[in-house]
């Protein structure tokens, strides 16, 4: 439970006046909502920020204000003059005046009686609005306010703009904000008075009004004091939860797990390669982990194709050699079993047995493989998201792998670390994605971290070229050349079917348009076909029975065709840094040559061309990790949109990189010397981590 102090900041927004069941419904839509939350609450309009002000301040006289500019004006209201009856399209007339001239309020479809008493004849208001010119007149057409005199408090001079949506006014949202800002809790100050002082940042509950009642125009910037302030605490309360997670697993006790090494020497003396000195590395640390009295989470980060799923199976192994059973869970179908077809001839030599379980599995077949699990008669189950089901009961687990970890949250890795009982079990999370040092401090905090640096001895570097769309027939006439020499070619595109909204090249049309030239050697895969279709067409392509796959991304992650040495991708100008690397990484995977040509569609954006030059000048996907990040920027590469991890409500500003730098420093002094956070500032950030709902990290010092 939060202290009661924060009870008016996670209440329902429906408890601010004017805020009704239909505004409820806009604003699901109109605000980002943390997982898990489906009713807009008062704080999560307090992190719904500006995205920039309209300046009211100007307030000229009748004869010296400017058509064009926004301004604020007293006047007396003289006339009305209603349109003709019947005319619908007539607008409704108001005549006022100051000392130095007239001007028309026009109002278009708008209700008499509701005019007559906003601006009765005779009466002094102020009217602020857009001015425009009808040849001579000056006109103000339907004024954004209008307020009496002795209410002139309440017109926002500099009114905040807040991202919208259809049906959600801007004047009933920023009467909701103002109120919202009221709500906000008088908290102690977490931050280092000297940090504060030397940034001039103001307090928390200061920089939240200033930001959605500015006194300047720059305060609803990014990089404006108030923005910068919110922004550090949300980072640091999220370096905080980490550090107090991670700090707990550690002290949890766990299970100490070693083998004899039979398993993995039989399994080393199956590779027709030598294992690199980064995978021996990333083995040894895994092995201590496991022997170790605590609990193991670490995670696995290489290259595309530097051989994680080999580490992974050797480190299943140690957890085999020991008695027990190891699991390894990966995010689609399609990359499950191709682990079971990678790893299922080196376990039979190594006498492991593997077993498979996705949502595929049913009747007979699903109950057939979860007697053998719970009898132990299976060592290693592969599977996906069905592994989490209530049923799903192992003999003794004592080791998990997850792959592709971004692609899940925390509660999954935590449902699954749950099924080994009392003491828990080891955990590896693996990536095929390279990780750059500012995203594994923000969201791989609670992990210790392996790196595979080097590629299998035999890999040859993948050739990447550039190439417009009109180009597109010199491209297939080069393809007919190459496969008249027995290469398989992928053909990526970003949709399924074409669609009237997008240009987008789509799956189903350039397979039509391909079968043209090479007819039925060539396939079709997305993520819109049945588990078995897919199955068939991928084992089609793997046997070389079909000669070019056109798919969509559902082939980035995990597909392994040796054969295969032409990746073309269509339309890459749309596809992401990281997205594009690990296409590319399907090819160059056995003895040929390989290639990979990048479709665009010209003329190509600044951003678009710098990452497409990255792609042709490396294959480091370290290097294009960073770059990624440099390119899209930290809010954007961290946001759910990319990668299913955390979106930040506040911390997307332009220095985001430093800033999270230095909150990893100061959380981690802090709970060097504070674990349990009980200290004066120990006990401020506690609120933190309450404000900015770090509900894990909050239940640990609570049951400490």
């Amino acid at each position: 439970m939060r202290p009661d102090l924060f009870n008016p900041l996670f209440s329902s927004a429906e408890s601010l006046t004017g805020i009704g069941p239909r505004l409820i419904v806009l604003l699901r839509k109109a605000l980002k909502l943390p997982p898990g939350i489906t009713e807009p609450r008062i704080v999560d309009l307090l992190w719904h920020l500006p995205t920039g002000v309209i300046d009211r301040r100007a307030e000229p006289t009748v004869a010296s204000a400017v058509a064009g500019t926004i301004g604020t004006l007293k006047i007396r209201v003289l006339k009305h003059r209603a349109p003709p009856r019947g005319n619908i399209k007539a607008p409704y007339k108001i005549s006022a005046e100051d000392d130095t001239g007239r001007i028309d309020l026009i109002f278009f479809h708008t209700d008499r009686r509701f005019i007559e008493r906003q601006l009765p004849e005779g009466e002094i208001r102020y009217v602020s609005g857009r001015f425009e010119r009808y040849g001579e007149t000056l006109q103000m057409a339907h004024p954004d306010y209008i307020v009496e005199p002795e209410r002139r408090h309440e017109l926002p001079m500099l009114e905040p703009v807040y991202p919208l949506t259809a049906g959600l006014s801007p004047k009933i949202l920023g009467k909701a904000q103002r109120q919202t800002i009221e709500r906000f809790p008088e908290l102690p100050e977490w931050q280092d008075p000297s940090w504060l002082a030397a940034r001039g940042w103001p307090s928390a509950a200061e920089a939240v009004r200033r930001l959605h009642k500015p006194s300047d125009a720059a305060d609803v910037s990014p990089g404006s004091l108030p923005w910068q302030r919110l922004a550090y605490d949300e980072l640091l309360a999220g370096q905080l939860a980490l550090g107090l997670v991670r700090d707990s697993v550690k002290s949890r006790a766990g299970r100490s797990t070693t083998g004899d090494g039979r398993m993995r020497a039989r399994i080393a003396g199956a590779l027709s390669f030598s294992l690199t000195a980064s995978q021996r590395s990333a083995l040894t640390e895994i092995a201590d982990d496991m022997a170790a009295p605590t609990r193991m989470l670490r995670l696995l980060q290489g290259d595309v194709g530097s051989g994680k799923t080999i580490v992974a199976l050797m480190a299943m192994a140690i957890a085999v050699e020991a008695g027990a059973q190891a699991t390894l869970m990966a995010p689609t179908e399609v990359l499950a079993r191709q682990h079971v077809e990678t790893i299922a001839p080196l376990a039979e030599k190594a006498g492991l047995r593997i077993g498979l379980l996705t949502g595929r599995e049913k009747g007979k077949t699903r109950k057939d493989v979860l007697q053998r699990l719970a009898a132990g008669e299976i060592d290693i189950l592969i599977g996906t998201h069905a592994l989490f089901q209530a049923d799903v009961e192992f003999r003794d687990l004592a080791f998990v792998v997850i792959d592709e970890q971004h692609r899940f949250g925390v509660h999954q890795r935590l449902a699954l670390q749950a099924k080994g009982g009392e003491h828990g079990v080891n955990v590896l999370v693996m990536t095929a994605t390279p990780i750059p040092r500012t995203l594994l401090m923000t969201h791989y905090g609670d992990l210790d971290v392996s790196r595979l640096t080097e590629k299998p001895a035999g890999r040859k570097p993948v050739t990447t070229t550039l190439a417009a769309t009109d180009r597109i027939e010199d491209i297939i006439d080069g393809l007919k050349r190459a496969l008249a020499q027995g290469a398989q070619i992928y053909w990526v595109c970003p949709l399924i079917e074409s669609s009237d909204v997008s240009e987008l090249a789509a799956a189903e049309e350039r397979h039509a348009h391909l079968a043209q030239f090479f007819g039925d050697k060539v396939g079709l895969l997305h993520g819109g076909m049945t588990g078995p279709a897919k199955d068939r067409t991928m084992e089609a392509f793997t046997k070389a029975e079909l000669s070019v796959l056109v798919a969509t991304t559902v082939i980035e992650v995990g597909v392994n065709v040796p054969n295969a040495s032409i990746m073309v991708i269509e339309h890459a100008e749309r596809f992401g840094l990281a997205q594009l690397h690990q296409l590319r990484g399907r090819v160059g995977r056995g003895s040929r040559q390989s290639f990979c040509v990048l479709l665009y569609k010209a003329p190509l954006g600044e951003t678009a061309r710098a990452r497409l030059e990255m792609m042709r000048e490396t294959e480091d996907g370290f290097l294009i990790a960073e770059k990624d990040l440099e390119l899209r920027g930290g809010g954007e590469v961290l946001g759910a949109r990319q990668s299913g991890m955390p979106e930040f409500r506040v911390a997307n500003v332009p220095n985001f990189t430093d800033m999270l730098a230095a909150a990893h420093d100061d959380a981690t002094m802090v709970l060097s010397s504070d674990p349990k956070l009980t200290s004066p500032r120990g006990q401020a950030l506690r609120q933190l981590l309450y404000l900015f709902e770090c509900d894990e990290a909050v239940r640990l010092f609570r049951a400490a």
